[in-house]
């Protein structure tokens, strides 16, 4: 894991004193009972970033070469996004490669015509475990979210998202944090 930056401490420690003692042995006994592992402070930015930057962990726990910004929803304490089944999120969980690096914020566009921009990498981020989801009404929400998220450019792909996970060339994943 990176260390956090300055002002990442600086809000968690600003959210630390303003929390009652008794919400953190709240949030000890939810992490206890499987709630999520996050810092008030990530999972607060998770339902606002527009993007987050999803990196597959090859089987010895380093990155792959494969990064890259995308939309997501926050659903029930897991990063759900969609895609093609023939992408590298889709790839990697089908050859077992099921955890993955998330890191959250809007830093453009990762690989631009110039090389590779390591902009996010400056994000506060997470490791996770992705799974495939078929359920039909995590879809509706997943489109939901994106309905607010991004009202501009939802209309051009709602219909290709419905249509792709019904013939299953999308798959929607699940990227579940880990502990740290």
């Amino acid at each position: 894991m990176r260390q956090l930056t300055r002002r990442e401490l600086l809000a968690f420690a600003a959210a630390a004193a303003a929390t009652p003692l008794l919400a953190w042995t709240t949030r000890a006994q939810e992490r206890a009972a499987g709630a999520s592992p996050l810092a008030p402070p990530v999972r607060s930015l998770l339902e606002s970033s527009p993007f987050v930057y999803i990196c597959p962990l090859r089987a010895d726990g380093h990155e792959s070469t494969c990064h890259g910004e995308v939309w997501f929803a926050w659903l029930d304490g897991n990063v759900v996004v969609i895609t093609a089944h023939d992408r590298w999120k889709a790839r990697s969980l089908a050859a077992g490669l099921d955890r993955a690096r998330v890191w959250v914020g809007d830093h453009g566009t990762w690989k631009t015509l110039t090389g590779r921009s390591d902009a996010f990498r400056s994000a506060p981020s997470f490791d996770a475990r992705g799974r495939l989801v078929k359920d039909p009404a995590t879809l509706a929400r997943l489109l939901a979210a994106y309905e607010k998220k991004y009202p501009a450019e939802i209309g051009r792909w709602r219909e290709r998202f419905e249509k792709g996970f019904a013939s299953g060339e999308r798959v929607l994943i699940a990227y579940a944090p880990l502990p740290a």
